[in-house]
């Protein structure tokens, strides 16, 4: 395999979720494909500075606020390519075509402009992602409690949610599961219940979420729509990746009360494991609301959260 092409991509974000989509112009590789805005990594420059560069080169801005996101690989014809995804929230300027033949604003659920280049795809499913995953605390809370509080939430735009209810008998479970389903549903929300499979199905829940034990076990993913897995060092991230999931929860970043005893990695730690990772990843452990910023700013597409997601 030939030398790695590294470079950074901007998936430049407006307020109502929709993102900027260049044409590559006649006479690059690929002409006439739609991609995120962005270019090589030279020699000497980080990403982030790249990226600054190569909007400024192209678009005409000056981006102000940004944060790192995904990094995914792709082997082309002519070039073995790593992208450095950025998140794009903020930049001074007007936006101006000065590269592409075609500029277009897309939303991740109605993306009409085709082709699209191959390694676009999964960032795609990335984007349909919200920025914060709840978890049910059921058992703790009672079954009518829980279920109150999350149709608050929904009401509120909670959108992605987990039923984890370990203290559950397996038939109040199941009620519970199929009663949070049918709510989230009603709102639009997708729903993964944890580690069991067939009782996601049974219910009609989108997907499932692996804990990391079940996670290193599997040799091929589920067959759902939506599939995620609880991970806690490299080893597992990379295994998420393998599978191809649709996003992983990483931590304690913090020492929680879901977690006692096991000592949080801090956001270096964290960042420093989301280096070069493929999915997107949630930071879980004492995440609370206002959290959301640095876990960004580490690399986090958001934050997972039990108590915070129902106060």
């Amino acid at each position: 395999m030939g030398k790695i092409v590294e470079a950074a991509a901007a998936v430049i974000l407006r307020p109502d979720g929709s993102f900027l989509l260049g044409q590559r112009p006649e006479g690059k590789p690929y002409a006439g494909y739609w991609e995120f805005p962005g270019g090589k990594i030279e020699p000497g420059e980080t990403a982030a500075q790249a990226l600054v560069r190569e909007l400024h080169e192209e678009l005409g801005i000056e981006a102000d606020r940004y944060t790192p996101w995904i990094t995914r690989e792709f082997v082309y014809p002519h070039a073995h390519v790593r992208l450095h995804f950025f998140r794009v929230a903020g930049w001074h300027g007007e936006i101006r075509d000065i590269h592409h033949s075609a500029l277009a604003w897309k939303r991740a659920d109605k993306v009409d402009v085709a082709p699209l280049l191959p390694a676009n795809i999964a960032v795609l499913r990335g984007l349909t992602l919200p920025d914060f995953y709840a978890i049910t605390h059921a058992g703790e809370i009672g079954v009518e409690a829980q279920l109150q509080h999350l149709e608050q939430a929904l009401a509120g735009g909670l959108r992605l949610l987990q039923m984890r209810e370990p203290q559950l008998t397996v038939e109040r479970r199941e009620v519970f599961a199929r009663e949070a389903t049918r709510l989230a549903h009603q709102h639009g929300a997708r729903v993964l219940v944890n580690g069991d499979i067939a009782l996601a199905r049974h219910v009609g829940a989108d997907g499932v979420h692996l804990p990391s034990a079940r996670l290193m076990q599997l040799e091929a993913r589920p067959d759902l729509p939506l599939v995620a897995a609880s991970c806690h060092n490299a080893p597992e991230l990379a295994r998420a990746a393998v599978l191809e999931l649709d996003f992983a929860v990483l931590g304690p970043v913090r020492e929680s009360l879901s977690h006692p005893g096991l000592g949080g990695l801090g956001w270096e730690r964290f960042a420093h494991l989301l280096e070069n990772i493929s999915l997107p990843v949630f930071a879980l452990g004492g995440m609370r609301r206002e959290d959301m910023e640095a876990a960004q700013q580490a690399g986090a597409h958001g934050i997972a959260a039990i108590r915070a997601a129902w106060a």
